[in-house]
Order: C-alpha cells, then structure tokens, then sequence
C-alpha cells in the first residue's frame, strides 16, 4: 500500500510539471553564480523540470542510502 501511495504522489508531482511546461512556453534567463559563470537562458518549462529531475534524483539518493544503513545495522543487532 505505501509503494502504491508513492507511486500516486509521484504521478501527481509529475502532472504538475507537465501542466507548467505547457503554460511557460516563454524563455527565461536562470543563474547560479556558486556552480555556472553564465546564465542559461532555456524555456521555463525546460529549466523547472531540470530542477524537479535534480530534487527526485537527490531524494533517492538520500532515501536508498539511509536504508542500507539501518537493514545492516538490524541484522548485527538480531546476531
């Protein structure tokens, strides 16, 4: 039930993408002095999903790590 929950939210975060890439055709410039010198100047559509790819990227980068850990860390407990 909790994959399935997920899944939903998921799906529902995506649609939310898709309806502002259909509603910001227009170009916007975007800058981020700490990792890029230029500014990117792309669709805001085109740069909202990248930020929405980069956050869910980093999320199960964080979620699947922290999971190792405690599985591990039960099993020397159960020992």
């Amino acid at each position: 039930m909790k994959v399935l929950f997920r899944a939903i939210v998921f799906l529902v975060m995506l649609f939310a993408v898709l309806y502002v890439g259909i509603n910001n055709t227009h170009l916007i410039d975007f800058s981020f002095p700490v990792l890029m010198k230029e500014k990117i100047r792309a669709t805001a559509a085109l740069l909202y999903f990248a930020m929405f790819a980069v956050g869910v990227v980093a999320g199960i980068a964080i979620g699947s790590g922290g999971k190792k850990n405690r599985s591990s860390a039960e099993g020397k407990k159960k020992a």
